[in-house]
């Protein structure tokens, strides 16, 4: 049986599709186990509690635009071989985001009530880098999974010490965010310009500050 070509309607449909299930419903039950299943939890007090669940809760909002960002990108994208790894990224990103929202109920919390805002922006910056050319999509995933993965060191560092459920979790994203930037770079990433880099630093620096609250 022949892979059928998709339009720019099944696309769309699609994407709408994915952005109905990532902000308008709880995540579902993810491809894979979760990397904590095994795990005990921790006897955590109030205070180590709320702390945790708010840096899953910004992590939660950075995986609900990561895939927007990756939809977006794959809505666009000219290479079929790029749409697919695109597409392969996306899926191991609704993973991320179900252990996340997993951990964030468990530790008795919810996730950010904006993430439809989180996810129509990053959806836009996605196709509007992608209407550049697959080069400067994947440029522009390099560079974010670079800085997720950044940002997932420091939440290491910042959550409660026996946390292992939390840590676990965390540690798995980082790793797979590390390999979607590498599998970027391999498909011939462009490299952005420094404005454009700080720019993406200041504006993950608002998502981040404004989740861990709301």
């Amino acid at each position: 049986m022949h892979n059928r070509n998709l339009t720019p309607l099944d696309k769309l449909l699609a994407s709408a599709n994915n952005a109905l299930r990532t902000v308008a419903a709880p995540a579902g039950r993810p491809a894979r186990s979760n990397p904590a299943e095994d795990i005990a939890d921790a006897n955590l007090d109030a205070k180590q509690k709320a702390h945790a669940a708010r840096l899953m809760r910004v992590n939660h909002a950075g995986e609900v635009a990561a895939q927007a960002l990756y939809q977006g990108h794959a809505s666009v994208a000219r290479d079929k071989t790029i749409e697919d790894q695109m597409q392969r990224a996306a899926d191991q990103e609704f993973d991320h985001l179900a252990w996340c929202e997993q951990r964030i109920r468990e530790l008795g919390y919810a996730p950010s009530r904006l993430g439809p805002f989180w996810y129509a922006g990053a959806f836009l910056v996605g196709a509007a880098s992608g209407l550049l050319g697959d080069k400067w999509s994947l440029g522009f995933i390099a560079e974010t999974e670079k800085q997720v993965c950044a940002h997932l060191e420091s939440h290491l560092d910042q959550l409660p010490e026996n946390d292992a459920r939390s840590r676990a979790i965390v540690a798995k994203m980082r790793d797979e965010e590390a390999e979607h930037g590498e599998n970027a770079i391999d498909a011939g990433a462009a490299q952005l310009p420094r404005p454009i880099v700080q720019m993406m630093r200041a504006t993950a620096k608002i998502m981040t500050k404004t989740a861990y609250w709301v």
